[in-house]
């Protein structure tokens, strides 16, 4: 039954990552047109707008817990992290985008050391230098594009943010951290769209429309995967969605990467998977499996 659960969760992580790839084919295909923060007031108000009869539901006293500077500061980093993703998406090959969008989990050892003063182990410092590394490959001079800062920036923003969750209070509840964080984005988003705001066609509104359906049905699909198995055995399944954006960006944009851009995302995106390497030793006539972390 274990072995069934395990199987399925895989498959539901593997299909909500493949829901996430689309949300980025759905970005690449707006390719642009509507400005980017205009972009992320439509979205942001249109998730608030789903999430918002889910906090209604929560007793009143519970509503306003998120709505604090912890909250407001994680907000403004999503603002921008957002905003940077959609400039990078459109701008940079799907593979190269999402292998930025990677490092976020890269930068959160050096940010955890100087603002949580924690002390990781050797191994994780050596494969976050390794990392760090295959992001020169992947960035090369002969290959550099301004994009790719911006995908940085957006790497780092998403990085502070989880960094910002570790100070938020253990009562909170996600409906409510997720309602604030949504509502906390629309005044900063509404203020930098103004400036270089749009006409509007069905078709933007459709694919933004879309992109909120990927995306939340990603974080639902995770949530029921993570229920069924532990993290340690499906996890590796989450890195299927660098995949298909690269099979995506190949199928329908002609965005074929060379051999070094591949080795530079392997070299980002390998020392954060959990694999387990399997040793075998027998005392006397029994075999006794030991099971190490080398990733976490």
């Amino acid at each position: 039954m274990r072995g069934n659960s395990v199987t399925q969760a895989i498959l539901l992580l593997v299909f909500a990552n493949f829901l996430a790839s689309l949300s980025d084919v759905s970005l690449k295909v707006l390719n642009g047109e509507v400005p980017t923060f205009q972009y992320v007031l439509i979205r942001q108000i249109m998730s608030l707008l789903i999430i918002a009869p889910l906090w209604l539901r929560l007793p009143r006293q519970e509503r306003m817990l998120g709505c604090g500077k912890i909250n407001f500061w994680r907000s403004q980093f999503i603002l921008i992290g957002s905003g940077c993703a959609m400039v990078a998406i459109t701008h940079l090959t799907l593979a190269t985008a999402n292998a930025m969008f990677y490092v976020a989990p890269l930068m959160m050892l050096p940010l955890s050391i100087i603002f949580l003063k924690e002390m990781p182990p050797m191994k994780k410092v050596i494969a976050t230098g390794i990392g760090f590394i295959g992001v020169l490959v992947v960035l090369r001079p002969e290959h550099f594009h301004w994009a790719a800062i911006i995908a940085l920036g957006s790497a780092l923003a998403m990085a502070v943010g989880n960094i910002l969750i570790k100070r938020l209070p253990a009562s909170q509840s996600v409906v409510s951290t997720l309602f604030w964080t949504t509502a906390l984005t629309i005044p900063g988003a509404f203020l930098l769209a103004l400036p270089n705001w749009g006409p509007i066609e069905i078709r933007h509104l459709f694919w933004i429309l879309a992109i909120n359906f990927f995306v939340l049905s990603y974080h639902a699909l995770v949530v029921v995967a993570y229920k069924k198995a532990p993290a340690s055995h499906i996890a590796l399944a989450e890195y299927s969605g660098l995949v298909f954006v690269t099979l995506f960006g190949i199928m329908w944009f002609d965005e074929i990467p060379d051999l070094l851009t591949i080795i530079g995302i392997a070299m980002i995106v390998v020392p954060l998977m959990p694999i387990r390497w399997r040793r075998r030793k027998k005392p006397a006539d029994k075999a006794v499996d030991i099971v190490t972390d080398v990733a976490s």
